[in-house]
């Protein structure tokens, strides 16, 4: 399924349509519908860890997210050749409305949420 991409991914702000494709309950795959090149892995960080923070209210706003809104959150994953040395962001979550397939990406404040890293090691969640 196609999302538009209403809060540029950080780095890649000509990214502006994805499709995400489930690989398993953990992982997926983001993929840039114009430029195959740019692929993305990412996690269902609620498999991992317990996570939580409040969404800022302008990204409410851009994917009109309701109290009712279908939504789901991700996290981008930088893969390393041995799996259990890749990293987790936590501290930008990728948000999808799937009611009208729009998505973004948040930067939480550090100092708001300690618990949370840039480059936390998935082995740490075994």
């Amino acid at each position: 399924m196609s999302y538009e991409v209403k809060v540029s991914i950080l780095g890649f702000e000509d990214t502006l349509n994805v499709e995400i494709n489930e690989i398993d309950s953990l992982f997926s795959t983001m993929q840039d519908l114009d430029n195959k090149n740019i692929s993305f892995t990412i996690v269902n960080p609620y498999l991992l860890r317990e996570y939580s923070f409040d969404l800022p209210s302008s990204i409410k706003v851009l994917l009109d997210i309701h109290e009712n809104s279908n939504i789901s959150v991700y996290n981008i994953v930088v893969i390393q050749k041995s799996l259990e040395n890749s990293t987790v962001n936590f501290l930008a979550p990728v948000i999808v409305n799937n009611d009208n397939r729009k998505i973004a990406q948040a930067v939480l404040d550090s100092k708001g949420h300690p618990d949370f890293g840039m480059c936390e090691s998935i082995k740490s969640f075994k």
